[in-house]
């Protein structure tokens, strides 16, 4: 049982293609980064069976994709397995994550919990909320960029200075959906955003969906994911998964009314020592 790495996304693909392939919903996160990661790493098994996959696409930033318990205790044990960088922060499903930061030793912290969704058959909102959903156009940018950072700041994480390039990205690929309030005192103003990632390997992620406070409670949220969710089916996507904050209940409750169905959970961990 061994853990193997290179920085060559082909090779990875070459030996880790049928987990990644019979576990798509799961390794989400693998599938988004590693084209761009500056490693990658998977572990096999007796015989050769490869069970457990993970990306570095940050320096000391690691994501976990399927991973054993004792996958993750045995990549504790190994030297220097990240790099002269080491590790600072860890994501990945609660149990490999939670057996790898325990095993090293190290003080650590849950940052971020989280629970992974996928859609099961897609049951829109009934009523429908007021308004309509459109696609996002270049005048929105300035909107969108704002309403990122106060999703980031909703989240209990530190917003980046400027979400102008990201935003700009999806718009730009017809990705990000705004819903425009049909009310007397907005009508045609954009009331919520929801976005959705590139189709990989037959999967997009909705994410970025928020609602400004002020115009929550009016079901602007449902009507906007529902068609961020229509709209990566029509791009191609075969699954619909999404990442929900398990601190809140709200958004975990509408995604199951929707018709998203719990897949696993996930945990953030910072080490705060070597």
């Amino acid at each position: 049982m061994t853990w193997h790495f290179t920085e060559d996304p082909a090779v990875f693909r070459a030996a880790a293609g049928a987990l990644l392939s019979a576990e798509p919903a799961r390794n989400t996160g693998v599938f988004t980064l590693m084209d761009t990661a500056g490693r990658l790493g998977w572990w096999t098994e007796p015989g050769g069976r490869v069970t457990g996959v993970l990306v570095v696409a940050a320096p000391g930033q690691p994501t976990f994709g399927t991973v054993t318990p004792e996958a993750a205790r045995a990549l504790a044990s190994l030297p220097d397995p990240f790099g002269d960088e080491g590790v600072a922060v860890l994501r990945g499903e609660t149990t490999a994550v939670e057996a790898f930061a325990e095993a090293t030793g190290r003080p650590w912290t849950a940052t971020f919990r989280m629970r992974l969704f996928r859609l099961g058959t897609l049951t829109p909102p009934d009523p429908a909320p007021a308004g309509r959903a459109r696609v996002a156009t270049a005048a929105d940018v300035l909107l969108a960029a704002a309403w990122a950072r106060e999703f980031v700041r909703d989240l209990g994480e530190e917003p980046a200075e400027d979400y102008t390039g990201p935003v700009t990205e999806r718009i730009s690929d017809g990705r990000m959906l705004l819903w425009e309030s049909g009310g007397e005192e907005n009508q045609g103003r954009p009331v919520s955003m929801a976005s959705f990632s590139p189709v990989a390997e037959g999967h997009s992620r909705v994410h970025l969906v928020y609602t400004p406070p002020a115009a929550r409670g009016r079901g602007y949220a449902a009507g906007v994911t529902t068609a961020a969710t229509r709209a990566a089916r029509d791009a191609g996507a075969a699954r619909v998964l999404l990442f929900t904050d398990l601190a809140n209940p709200t958004s975990n409750a509408l995604y199951r009314r929707l018709g998203y169905r719990p897949v696993t959970d996930h945990l953030t961990v910072a080490f705060t020592g070597r």
